[in-house]
């Protein structure tokens, strides 16, 4: 941990760690709905800037500059693409910029299963009602683009503080939901039904992102949260490496694969390297690999597959060259998918 940056504390809201590692042996022989090579796999975002090198924002570019600026996806052999708001805010294309983003991605050869809405928390004390009403419009330009999902979450933008820090996650977040405050949770569960409702309406499915200081900061606290929403519509992003970064006490990858991957419509897939030293109580994290940081995702495939998940990966991740690390995901994750 850096000087003068504050630790983080431990799962918030009485939550219980769960050091304890459940098998997840499966059969031998899973089914599958497609082979390895055609299984829906798509690039990540992360180290896409919003705004061009002259500081236009993404969402006022023409569409031959998001052709160029998404070359480098097609370059490192990604067919799939989660678009994120974070880099261009779909809520807020008219129906003219949406075709042409259609028609940009069709060139491309790019298709998009899901679309990520970024830090736009629903529950924020004072850009909830926008993020919820962005959120709404996204589902619809979703539903434009042909995407079957929309990607939300309960985490809001980083503070100051994280986004000077190395890794943001070795910092405490800024604005979150008032996890003791049972009349915000309940306006989150119908809130959520309501976007629900909404996305059903347009044959798109919600996926609720894991992340650690929400209601979905654990994998207990994200069941109970998804099984009070309770639409069938809405589903979880099981994002394993957001929990298990955390430089404080987590659930082992086992116990959160164990309760998570029964309930997942789509998963962003990262992974981190993890030292624990019990005797101080000192946790330090890194990124790295999906092959070689601490959670095991040949097991974990195969646990989800036999559980029914049918859905598409993302491969994320953070520092250096995050697309060409993604593409390197995508390659382990094709050679260790079943073909029956």
């Amino acid at each position: 941990m850096a000087d003068g940056q504050a630790p983080v504390p431990a799962p918030a809201s009485g939550s219980t760690v769960h050091t304890e590692r459940p098998s997840l042996a499966v059969p031998s022989r899973i089914p599958v709905p497609y082979p390895p090579e055609d299984w829906p796999i798509a690039a990540a975002m992360l180290q896409f800037p919003p705004h061009a090198a002259d500081g236009t924002p993404v969402g006022d570019l023409e569409p031959d500059e998001w052709r160029r600026l998404l070359q480098p996806v097609v370059d490192e052999g990604f067919t799939h693409l989660e678009l994120s708001t974070a880099w261009l805010p779909l809520g807020d294309l008219d129906d003219h910029r949406l075709r042409a983003l259609c028609d940009v991605l069709d060139d491309a050869g790019l298709a998009v299963p899901g679309v990520g809405v970024v830090r736009r928390g629903i529950l924020h004390p004072e850009r909830g009602p926008d993020n919820l009403a962005f959120s709404h419009r996204t589902i619809d330009a979703a539903a434009a683009l042909g995407a079957g999902v929309v990607c939300l979450g309960l985490h809001d933008v980083l503070s100051a503080e994280q986004r000077r820090a190395l890794w943001f996650w070795t910092v405490p977040g800024g604005d979150v939901p008032p996890l003791g405050d049972p009349e915000a949770r309940s306006l989150a569960v119908r809130l959520f039904r309501e976007l629900g409702d909404h996305a059903a309406g347009n044959g798109v499915q919600l996926s609720l992102e894991l992340y650690e200081g929400t209601y979905l900061g654990s994998a207990d606290e994200a069941v109970r949260f998804l099984d009070d929403v309770g639409h069938d519509a809405v589903g979880l992003n099981p994002d394993l490496g957001n929990l298990l970064r955390a430089q404080s006490p987590a659930d082992s990858w086992e116990y959160l694969v164990s309760t998570t991957l029964h309930r997942a419509n789509y998963w962003h897939v990262k992974n981190y390297a993890r030292l624990e030293d019990p005797a101080t109580g000192t946790v330090l994290t890194h990124p790295t690999s999906l092959e070689l940081g601490v959670i095991d995702y040949r097991a974990a495939v195969r646990y989800a597959l036999s559980r029914g998940f049918r859905g598409a990966f993302v491969v994320e991740h953070y520092g250096g060259d995050g697309l060409s690390v993604g593409a390197t995901n995508a390659a382990y994750l094709r050679r260790i998918l079943p073909r029956h």
